[in-house]
């Protein structure tokens, strides 16, 4: 019996649309030997909407939004508007709007792919980052007083829940307890010396919720030596949880950890509703129409959507195709891949 699933296509701007493209052609050439129906709908949300009518998510697209399985997306961002603009309007209002709380960002080296990490391998290099995605510095708190005179003051409040920052914690314990892994070990990434009041709650829940797992180790260590770790020891590294600034910073250097941006991809998780999977580089406009873009992280955010919705097995047979497709290449950047955009799609659909 097939089952069937409403997938949300976001193309967004820039390269984006194309490196979606050859992720809808791998879920299309899996789909069927999984017995899997997907439907994908696309919407045009991003710079060419905003620029030409002023419009960025409207309220009444999340609403749509909230009609489908999972929501894929290529990337938001153009050198024609003004930066914040179509982040907070379409990013974050999906994010909040659609509540989803987790940001999943695993950072895993493949054969073939090279780390700027000396005398590391695939054997050092895969762990995950959960972070919490809705609250801290990102929840809008704060304001600006005297605006433009030299008395200014802006403020930039951190905002974190005991519900919020429980249930990110908790995400984090079940991730680690299904992982795959032999460590089965949780690390609190924090700042318990200095910011006292956040990251004493923090530890507080962490410490609280650790007792009903008894069998995941657990540890802490301040963002700065994380920071100092990932690049020096990465294979210490499990599963990491933090809040939402300091995940935001060190998942971007455990992307370029695990190989770089062109096979670095995550989810936005609402473990209960619509949850929204991307790759993580960004719209890359100079490249817009070559066809030179590396299209793997959109696959394997592709991947990862297909196992957050449960087709386990469809999702383990896309990363094959996808490490055997690596082995082939050159490199993972623009335009030194020693294939084409459309040419990599094709090798890893043929592949499945």
């Amino acid at each position: 019996m097939s089952k069937n699933y409403k997938i949300a296509v976001i193309g967004g701007d820039g390269t984006g649309p194309e490196v979606i493209r050859e992720g809808i052609k791998v879920l299309n050439a899996a789909a069927p030997k999984f017995g899997v129906k997907i439907e994908f709908t696309e919407f045009d949300f991003g710079a060419k909407r905003y620029l030409k009518t002023g419009e960025t998510l409207p309220d009444s697209a999340i609403e749509d939004l909230k009609k489908f399985d999972a929501i894929y997306l290529g990337a938001i961002g153009s050198p024609d508007v003004k930066p914040g603009i179509l982040e907070r309007g379409i990013l974050l209002k999906m994010r909040f709007a659609l509540d989803q709380y987790i940001n999943l960002r695993p950072v895993k080296l493949y054969q073939n792919v090279e780390t700027p990490i000396k005398d590391k391998g695939p054997e050092d290099i895969d762990f995950v980052v959960i972070r919490e995605n809705t609250e801290g510095l990102y929840a809008g708190g704060g304001g600006i007083l005297r605006e433009g005179t030299q008395y200014e003051v802006a403020i930039q409040e951190s905002i974190n829940t005991r519900f919020g920052v429980e249930r990110c914690i908790k995400y984090a314990f079940e991730y680690t307890k299904k992982r795959n892994s032999k460590k089965k070990q949780l690390t609190l990434c924090g700042k318990t010396n200095v910011l006292t009041y956040a990251f004493g709650l923090w530890e507080r829940v962490f410490n609280e919720i650790a007792k009903n797992y008894p069998d995941i180790k657990t540890d802490y260590a301040h963002v700065d030596a994380i920071t100092m770790w990932m690049v020096k020891n990465p294979e210490w590294f499990d599963v990491i949880v933090t809040d939402n600034m300091f995940g935001d910073i060190i998942t971007d250097l455990g992307a370029v950890v695990g190989g770089g941006l062109g096979v670095a991809a995550g989810g936005n998780i609402n473990p209960e509703g619509v949850s929204m999977f991307e790759p993580i580089g960004g719209s890359a406009p100079k490249y817009t129409g070559k066809n030179v873009i590396n299209p793997i992280a959109a696959i394997l955010a592709g991947k990862m959507m297909m196992e957050h919705l449960g087709e386990v097995e469809m999702a383990k047979k896309i990363e094959e195709s996808v490490q055997k497709t690596i082995l082939k290449m050159k490199s993972m950047a623009a335009g030194k891949m020693g294939y084409s955009t459309t040419e990599i799609g094709d090798m890893i659909a043929d592949s499945i």
